[in-house]
């Protein structure tokens, strides 16, 4: 009743264990998928392609929650095209990380007593290969443990030898285009380790700090500025006011002296000034902030630069040698003696940029650096998106994508590191300027040099949807797998990798895009929707989990939790629960097995099924309806509710439940059953497979007996559906599920036999009488049989005979009390709410919780109300 492919059993199944041991079973199913090359992909195939790269982890790196969410959400997509029959890659590899890896190697010389200066560049170099070589790359086996179904013998690094040409070829053709030139700009620079940053580098936090009012000038030419940074005042070359602000129309084009130098500096008119924040004065340093270089661009102003690359000052005079914060205690004391100072606030809380890598406190820097025009190429990313050649998912953030790439600063690309791609850039003794591409050769002689700096990380990875496949040269797998079909990466690197992917591939690729639709998922956070972090004490060392429940419960807590763009919460008690989740799929198999279940043969007609039967079946198929159309939209959580709510109450809680009084009578319905049962858990696991894939590969083997359920063919919803079928045992579970409650209100044990009447006639539910009984633990009425209550429910009655199974009275007398302290909660709510200055004064969420109070003490009260009535008098 689904369209879904049998493959006949190699072998009979075998008995499943009593219990599921992931840590038995996870490693070496691995190793035999990768073995028999399941995740492989041919060029020369001629099934349709489905690609997707992997955002490439650093090589420094180790896999953390944000890895696994990522990870568990491509390996989801991949493994069900896989079973769709796409020629299916997934392509993995490094990013070579050039901060965080250089310093790793630095510490490592550090230990014995070197610096890189002391092995000089080649040795360095050298030595942060032989560091890769036996320590980087420790996420590829964790990514095993995870499950990843990875092309591994396509592992890619963006250090190897195609990769870098590929770098040196769009360096040529963007430097020949004219796309890509050096100047002198401010840039984001680490001190400690002594290099430009890009955006995504720098961390914002809020600090303690000081601001500074401080006067500038002599007499009426007076003016006050505010400052974070006093030491940079050293380097100020202008005051700038807004053109319309009357107070200092009369100092524009005058200078005035700058304290603590024997220079004066311009005031100067600029709309970029805000009149209304602060007295309307900003000081002005070309050379150490982005807002005044700009300043300085416009006003031909001078552009000096205070301090060294190690953020000691330079400037001649009493300051210069001391540290940026020694220098910034000085200045203000040595303003404070001029009596200079107007004002003073400590602390002073602000947002300030560190380096994300060693947490120093970031230092804008006028440096000559090499730079990437994005305009054109910004453009051409946008188009893309607007045109409909590319997708972001969700939609929403389209805008986001648009007023960034809109909005595009030119991209610095340069840092001052010795691990990296090089500059291929050269320079001659009589200022010749010669940039080489990886077919040329490089000029020598005596006077010509290299250019020091190494490329931005992000510009190699830039390269990567289509660098990986081979390009510059035209390979079978460029031809194949390019344009990648989903980019499935987080919300926040939207900005600087996804916009350099876009830029470089429509570039690179003739305006062809790197991918159809750009798949944008959220953030991994504690239960509480913290941020997760070591200084917070709530990370999370997701190996951890995975070696207590085992990967698939790890994988499907994350997944269940994956709402498009939207961050995930993640708490250790979810993972238990999708432990106890992959262990409830065992235990059902291994009961369907025991009672024959089987996936041999065709299923039996339609008209030769109950009504049970024709129900899972007609559930079943909409549940394959509605995960496919979940997975085309990138809905992971809710096709993994749908699964869970399916197997765990549809198939485990009731299906079983209901079939097992047929298994017991035998016969031609029971074989009916358990070629249906055999269905429903073949499909179910085929369905399951993608998020949860080692317990199903265990499950559905044994089943089947088939190859591997990363190979079996994906399910198709037949178009089967039994509206019929279904109003019936919706009835059914009407009946068993008002008989549960009755039988708990009454403080029944849920194993405890009662005598019961079932009237079922002019129902459908006439069928279903022994599963009834079975469920309800109801035994026939008896001679003496009396009813003690009646509960007529969807069309049927049952009558229970209550007498000598509880203590009527003292069960009386314990519903009294709950009623009157159900009565007494809603006396005092509605009091409270017939308050009126209450009412006025108290806030809205106090409010409504004492009139969600109010409900729940009426509906105690009916409950309460009709549970006596229905009890025998005494």
């Amino acid at each position: 009743m689904t369209e879904n492919a049998h493959q006949q059993p190699s072998a009979p199944p075998t008995e499943l264990p009593t219990q599921y041991a992931p840590a038995d079973v996870e490693g070496p199913l691995y190793e035999r998928w990768v073995e028999r090359g399941y995740f492989e992909a041919d060029a020369k195939s001629d099934k349709p392609p489905y690609t997707i790269v992997i955002p490439p982890p650093n090589v420094t790196g180790s896999l953390h929650l944000g890895h696994a969410f990522e990870h568990t959400l491509i390996d989801a997509l991949t493994r069900r095209k896989r079973m769709q029959g796409l020629e299916t890659l997934w392509q993995p590899g490094m990013d070579h990380a050039g901060i965080a890896t250089q310093n790793v190697v630095e510490r490592e010389l550090g230990k014995e007593g070197k610096s890189r200066h002391d092995l000089g560049r080649e040795a360095f170099v050298e030595r942060v290969w032989q560091w890769k070589g036996e320590s980087g790359g420790q996420i590829s086996g964790q990514m095993r443990r995870l499950g990843d179904g990875v092309a591994w013998s396509r592992e890619r690094f963006t250090m190897d030898e195609g990769l870098s040409q590929a770098v040196q070829t769009i360096f040529k053709r963007l430097y020949d285009d004219e796309l890509i030139y050096r100047a002198e700009r401010i840039i984001n620079w680490c001190p400690r380790c002594l290099t430009a940053i890009s955006d995504i580098e720098v961390e914002y936090q809020d600090d303690d700090g000081e601001l500074v009012s401080m006067k500038y000038g002599e007499g009426d030419d007076t003016i006050v500025v505010a400052t974070t940074r006093a030491e940079t005042m050293l380097g100020d070359t202008a005051v700038a006011v807004h053109p319309d602000d009357e107070r200092y129309k009369h100092l524009v084009g005058k200078e005035i002296r700058l304290p603590l130098t024997d220079r004066s500096i311009p005031v100067v008119a600029d709309t970029h000034v805000d009149p209304e924040f602060g007295t309307g004065a900003v000081k002005v340093t070309p050379a150490h902030d982005p807002n005044d270089f700009e300043i300085g661009q416009r006003h031909n102003l001078p552009s000096l630069t205070v301090m060294d690359e190690h953020a000691v000052i330079t400037a001649h005079g009493p300051f210069q040698g001391l540290d940026r914060l020694e220098a910034r205690s000085a200045i203000v004391a040595a303003l404070r003696a001029e009596g200079r100072i107007v004002a003073e606030k400590r602390p002073y809380v602000h947002s300030v940029g560190h380096c994300s890598r060693c947490k120093t406190t970031i230092e804008p820097r006028l440096s000559m650096q090499w730079w990437v025009k994005v305009g054109p190429l910004a453009k051409a990313a946008g188009d893309a998106v607007r045109d409909g050649r590319v997708k972001i998912h969700p939609q929403e953030m389209e805008k986001r994508y648009f007023d960034w790439v809109d909005n595009l600063h030119d991209w610095c690309i340069s840092r001052q590191l010795w691990w990296g791609h090089r500059i291929p850039v050269w320079y001659g003794p009589s200022g010749e300027v010669v940039c080489v591409g990886p077919d040329d050769e490089a000029p020598s002689g005596e006077g010509w040099r290299q250019d020091t700096d190494v490329l931005d990380t992000w510009f190699s990875s830039g390269l990567w949807p289509f660098s990986t496949l081979g390009w510059p040269e035209q390979t079978e797998s460029l031809a194949k797998f390019y344009p990648n079909s989903v980019l499935v990466t987080g919300y926040d690197i939207l900005f600087f990798w996804v916009a350099r992917m876009m830029m470089f591939g429509l570039y690179a690729m003739d305006g062809t895009p790197p991918f159809h639709t750009i798949a944008l998922h959220g953030m991994v956070r504690d239960q509480f929707g913290k941020k997760m972090s070591k200084s917070f004490g709530n990370a999370v060392n997701p190996l951890d989990w995975m070696d207590k429940y085992g990967s698939d419960a790890l994988r499907f807590t994350l997944a269940r939790g994956a709402n498009p763009g939207v961050d995930v919460p993640i708490g250790e008690d979810w993972v238990q629960g999708s432990r106890n989740f992959a262990n409830k799929i065992w235990n059902a198999t291994r009961f369907a097995l025991m009672n024959g279940a089987t996936v041999d043969g065709p299923l039996p007609d339609a008209s030769a099924m109950s009504a049970t039967d024709r129900w899972i079946l007609s559930r079943l198929n909409s549940v394959v309806a509605e995960v496919d159309a979940f997975y085309e939209d990138f809905q992971f959580a809710k096709l993994s509710d749908a699964l869970f709510h399916f197997a765990w109450d549809e198939v485990f809680d009731w299906y079983v439940e209901l079939s097992k009084t047929t298994f017991q009578a035998g016969g031609e319905p029971a074989k009916v059953s358990q070629r249906v049962l055999g269905e429903v858990l073949d499909v179910t696991l085929k369905l399951l497979h993608p998020v949860v894939p080692f317990v199903t590969e265990t499950l559905w083997t044994t089943l089947t007996g088939g190859e591997s359920v990363v190979v079996a063919e994906w399910p198709t919803d037949s178009g089967f559906r039994d509206p019929a079928a279904e109003r019936e045992i919706e009835s059914l579970q009407s009946v068993i599920t008002e008989v549960r409650r009755f039988r708990a209100d009454q403080g029944l044990q849920p194993g405890q036999r009662v005598p019961a009447r079932l009237t079922l006639d002019g129902t459908a539910l006439a069928p279903h009488e022994a599963a009834i009984r079975q469920l309800l633990r109801l035994q026939p009425e008896g001679e003496a049989f009396s009813a003690t209550a009646t509960l007529p429910v969807a069309g049927a009655t049952v009558a229970l005979d209550l007498s000598g199974t509880i203590d009527v009275a003292a069960e009386r007398k314990r519903l009294a009390k709950d009623l009157a302290a159900a009565e007494k909660e809603k006396a005092q709510a509605t009091a409270k709410l017939g308050n009126e200055a209450f009412l006025a004064k108290a806030p809205d969420d106090v409010v409504d919780k004492i009139r969600g109070r109010l409900a729940k003490a009426d509906e105690d009260i009916a409950r309460i109300g009709a549970q006596l009535e229905r009890l025998p008098q005494a």
